[in-house]
């Protein structure tokens, strides 16, 4: 089973940019999809984004023209481009890989300051 490691959060000001990474443990070539998640205090996990093993990408509306995601296969990692962040924003952020069963990394803590 593959292992996830998130790294890349922090504290940044309202319309400042991160970089999350998701880290694998073996090759992500073959599993179906990669996400990213994030929960905020007090809500439920949201969906924020998805790379297909093909490329293909989808996102939240809330995050769609800002955030970004991309995968190098040959590094086996999982990237979030976050841009023009907003405190609304806020959150642990986690990647999951979706294969015959899902399995999610540890959560990277993002925080936007107004």
């Amino acid at each position: 089973q593959v292992q996830l490691v998130e790294s890349g959060g922090g504290l940044v000001q309202a319309g400042g940019s991160l970089r999350l990474s998701c880290a694998a443990s073996r090759s992500i070539f073959s599993i179906n999809a990669m996400d990213w998640f994030r929960q905020a205090p007090g809500k439920q996990r949201e969906f924020v984004a998805r790379i297909t093993k093909g490329g293909r990408t989808n996102y939240a509306d809330s995050v769609k023209g800002r955030f970004t995601i991309s995968r190098d296969n040959a590094k086996n990692t999982v990237y979030l481009q976050m841009n023009g962040l907003k405190p609304e924003d806020t959150a642990v952020y986690y990647c999951a890989a979706l294969g015959a069963t899902t399995t999610w990394g540890q959560g990277t803590q993002v925080t936007v300051s107004s």
